[in-house]
């Protein structure tokens, strides 16, 4: 680290349990963001000023005046414009030490693949089942750690799937069905500090796993109640059907 780096981040390096090494291990580390709405907005700039070596933003979408509510990441002057785009503009003014690369169209599976094959940790802040289960897949396939969580009215969930732990089930364990009454905020409502704060959340799960400091996560289901400010976690099993699980472990 250079000196800029040691000033910037010496809030960090004063942890005992994280300190030099711990902050090493971020400036190394490559993380992707899939969504850069309400989650992936708190996620990113956590993220980016925590010093993660090379951030990539993944969001074909643009941005509207009803996402500036929760998705703190952008700026009214931005409304128009795609939200990766939007989104590696505010980091850069916020952490010019780091690399942001910003994805503003859809990746075909088999590119977005690739572009996981390559990272630390994944983090899933998008907005619904379909595109939760396939990052989940692709993670467990290219056994990538996953952070994914979500968030409604005032309900956060949040969920680690660690491919490297044995027993560490993913998301599709948990949830094998796929929802087909499952409602979003712009038809249910989201508390704006609720989302924002599940966002947060992920961003500290993916500091834990580049750097190794804390207790894992994974194998538990984290749900918040954001109207009693209360935490309960729920010890979930790997599924030894999950076709996702099994598919992952006939490929290596």
């Amino acid at each position: 680290m250079n000196d800029g780096q040691l000033e910037r981040y010496s809030r960090h390096l004063l942890l005992p349990q994280f300190d030099y090494q711990g902050q090493s291990s971020l400036l190394e580390s490559k993380v992707l963001v899939l969504g850069l709405g309400g989650l992936g907005s708190s996620a990113a700039m956590y993220l980016a000023s925590s010093g993660i070596g090379e951030l990539h933003l993944l969001d074909p979408d643009t941005l509207e005046l009803s996402n500036l509510q929760r998705q703190i990441i952008h700026r009214q002057d931005a409304i128009g414009l795609n939200k990766a785009r939007s989104a590696k503009q505010t980091l850069s003014a916020l952490n010019d030490d780091i690399t942001i690369v910003a994805h503003e169209a859809c990746l075909s599976e088999q590119d977005l693949g690739e572009l996981i094959k390559g990272m630390s940790v994944v983090l899933d802040c998008t907005d619904n089942s379909t595109s939760r289960r396939l990052h989940n897949r692709l993670c467990v396939q290219n056994q990538v750690p996953l952070v994914s969580a979500a968030a409604i009215r005032f309900e956060g969930q949040l969920m680690v799937v660690d491919p490297s732990q044995q027993n560490s089930p993913c998301y599709q364990c948990v949830y094998p069905n796929v929802d087909a009454t499952q409602t979003s905020c712009s038809e249910s409502g989201i508390m704006a500090p609720v989302v924002g704060m599940m966002g947060v959340f992920q961003s500290l799960e993916a500091i834990k796993l580049i750097s190794g400091v804390g207790e894992k996560s994974s194998g538990a289901l984290h749900s918040f109640d954001g109207l009693t400010a209360q935490w309960r976690r729920f010890n979930v099993p790997k599924n030894e059907q999950c076709p996702v699980c099994v598919g992952a472990k006939s490929q290596a």
